[in-house]
């Protein structure tokens, strides 16, 4: 059996992790089968005869986490390490994991590497379940290149889930809308999705998105990081199993059984890990944030939300009910956490701090509360609502609010909240202890009785009720520090931008037929221009083993900058970067770019033909790998490492840090 604690740990690493998560608590744990003693759901097996295109057409593999014909896949079966991701395709994290899952499919690749899909659409999510079952009438009738293309579509947009979007996506599967209604009737799909959540509810799913990874289970949008770490180990493990003489075909089924089982074992050490988390005192200063409440107050609740986040907006009738229970007992400290996929979350937190700015504390939470109650429909006309609701002077709000006035506080909440692992919203600090999510209202009264009892404690013993949290703070556990690689400097004549003398170099590690690197530069630019003077980008190759066209691009832009200097480079590192696809980066394309360029075409040939440049390439690689950089994009920033096409709020902070140790 699956330990009984399982779902209570998946719901706090999920809440911990940016992930969407209904309000309906897990099955008990006698109601719950291993996934390998549970018989197939007729679903399942309807599904499992669905038409496939002749690459998909293996068996089932049964693990404790079982992947069957029915399962959209990507990478091949006997690849030694699978996900299994349970998703759900209006859930904005499952859209930002996405594109983590394409990152490590690019740095492991297909033969090392399965990415397998299973439906987990939530209750509130109205146009979820629907979709899913799209998905699946598609996969039956076009296999899995319709089925990844329609997910591609849906995920690759910036806009919320609709019936219009997923109409193009269906379009861009080759299927019409109205085929897809007769699909989904002739190919059983709502058969299938409902074996799939039958199948997420024995192994203890309570919310999206969550990824078994050969049986390990990781909750939420976790950072790329976070998976290579256990990919890695797992890797290990499969290639100890081969050496023992266990057939390829039968590794995932092994180890996703170990793996299930040693979680069973495993439940009073990780109920004792999460004991001691929540008990954690974490460092979390006041500063200047906006504050309901006295200083007096036993309790202090810190808050990092989004005015976009349909959690923050349902944990406000909580925290009213807090109030009035506890009153000067409690006061709430609100900081921004925009997330990036909310784009009207950042100006809705500069008008919010506007409202500060015009009119106090009171016009702060004035704003605050017309802000979360706008939120369906949160664009730049419901913020000068809500600003002339306020009787602000809109125009200075309009102002504030383009120039981006208060950035510099709102990034300093940002960068807190990273400190802090608060990836998601909202995320609690109750006199420092993490509380994830928007919990009920008797979790929030459990720790907060806790704390006015050790609060009042101290009090007696003489502490001032205004000083409490300052010496609760003075335990608290401190932020760890930005991983750290040794990586010499590089070489001289690589080419660069930004300041010549710069105090920070980050020396970013790219591949230019992967989409995220073409990200991570854009970012890069970015970077240069919020430090003038400061900053220095140095382009260190790395072009991946399983991207085709990237060596001999790398080795293009070389040549370009042996021609033409450092302008050459950039230019055709831009054109590179244009467009990842390889039509944009074989053979003939790399001559048309560098005739655009005006490059010597027989010298470029020959550079080309007689690989000039492949030793500095492959050094660069070499440098990488010691380090352990083993996807792209990687930036080193003066020894600080920071893996993937990050926000640029995270590169700041670092960029922050090292710049006060030049200093």
């Amino acid at each position: 059996m699956i330990r009984r604690a399982l779902a209570a740990v998946a719901w706090l690493s999920l809440l911990l992790a940016l992930s969407c998560a209904p309000s309906v608590p897990p099955a008990p744990a006698s109601a719950r089968l291993t996934a390998a003693s549970a018989p197939p759901s007729a679903g399942a097996a309807a599904a499992d005869r669905a038409p496939r295109d002749g690459a998909a057409l293996e068996p089932a593999d049964a693990g404790a986490v079982p992947v069957t014909r029915a399962d959209p896949a990507r990478g091949s079966r006997l690849a030694p390490v699978t996900i299994v991701v349970f998703s759900d395709f209006e859930c904005p994290f499952c859209k930002l994991l996405g594109g983590t899952l394409k990152q490590l499919e690019q740095r492991y690749g297909p033969e090392q590497l399965r990415i397998v899909w299973k439906n987990y659409p939530l209750a509130f999510h109205k146009q979820a379940r629907p979709s899913a079952e799209a998905a699946m009438a598609v996969f039956a009738h076009a296999g899995p290149g319709g089925f990844w293309a329609f997910h591609d579509a849906i995920f690759e947009t910036d806009e919320r889930l609709s019936p219009e979007i997923e109409a193009a996506a269906l379009r861009r599967a080759g299927v019409t809308p109205g085929q897809v209604r007769r699909l989904v009737e002739e190919t059983g799909a709502a058969r299938k999705v409902d074996a799939d959540i039958a199948l997420a509810g024995r192994l203890g799913v309570t919310g999206t998105p969550a990824s078994f990874i050969n049986g390990v289970l990781l909750s939420g949008a976790q950072p790329a990081e976070r998976f290579a770490a256990i990919i890695d180990a797992q890797l290990a493990e499969a290639r100890a199993l081969r050496a023992e003489g266990t057939p390829p075909e039968q590794v995932y089924a092994a180890l996703s059984k170990k793996n299930i089982a040693a979680g069973a074992d495993d439940e009073e050490g990780e109920g004792d890990a999460e004991a001691r988390e929540r008990a954690t005192v974490h460092l979390v200063p006041v500063g200047d944030s906006p504050v309901r409440g006295k200083d007096t107050a036993l309790v202090t609740l810190v808050m990092f939300g989004d005015y976009q986040c349909p959690f923050c907006l349902r944990v406000m009738p909580t925290l009213d009910q807090l109030t009035a229970q506890y009153g000067d007992k409690l006061r709430i400290v609100w900081k921004d956490n925009p997330l990036p996929f909310h784009p009207m979350a950042e100006p809705a937190a500069e008008l919010a701090r506007e409202a500060r700015a015009q009119k106090g504390v009171d016009g702060f939470w004035g704003a605050h509360g017309g802000l979360l109650r706008a939120q369906g429909n949160l664009d730049a006309a419901a913020l000068d609502a809500v600003a002339a609701d306020l009787r602000l002077d809109v125009a200075a709000a309009k102002r504030a609010v383009a120039s981006r006035k208060h950035a510099a506080k709102i990034e300093a909440d940002m960068e807190l909240a990273d400190d802090l692992g608060a990836r998601g919203t909202p995320c609690f600090f109750i006199n420092g202890r993490r509380l994830l999510g928007a919990q009920p209202l008797e979790e929030f009264q459990a720790m907060i009785d806790e704390e006015i009892a050790r609060a009042e404690a101290m009090v007696v013993a003489g502490t001032p009720r205004a000083k409490v949290y300052e010496e609760i703070q003075k335990q608290a556990v401190p932020p760890p520090s930005p991983p750290k690689v040794s990586l010499p400097p590089p070489p001289k004549g690589h080419p660069g931008k930004g300041a010549a003398a710069g105090k920070v170099v980050v020396q970013a590690f790219s591949d230019f037929q992967c989409p995220f690197c073409a990200r991570g530069a854009a970012t890069m630019d970015e970077l240069i221009k919020a430090f003038p003077g400061k900053v220095r980008v140095v382009f260190r190759h790395l072009p991946l083993p399983f991207h085709p066209d990237a060596q001999l691009a790398a080795e293009a832009a070389m040549e370009a900058l042996a021609q033409k200097g450092p302008a050459g480079f950039w230019k055709m590192h831009d054109l590179l970067f244009k467009d990842p696809r390889s039509d944009n980066l074989d053979r003939a394309a790399l001559e048309r770019h560098a005739a655009t360029l005006g490059l010597d075409a027989a010298r470029f040939a020959r550079a080309l033909d007689e690989r000039t440049h492949q030793a500095a390439v492959e050094a660069d690689a070499k440098v990488a790998a010691d380090a352990g950089i083993k996807g792209t994009p990687g930036f080193v920033i003066n020894g600080y490492l920071i893996s993937g096409a990050q926000p640029l709020a995270k590169f700041k902070k670092v960029v922050r840090r090292a710049l006060g140790e030049a200093n």
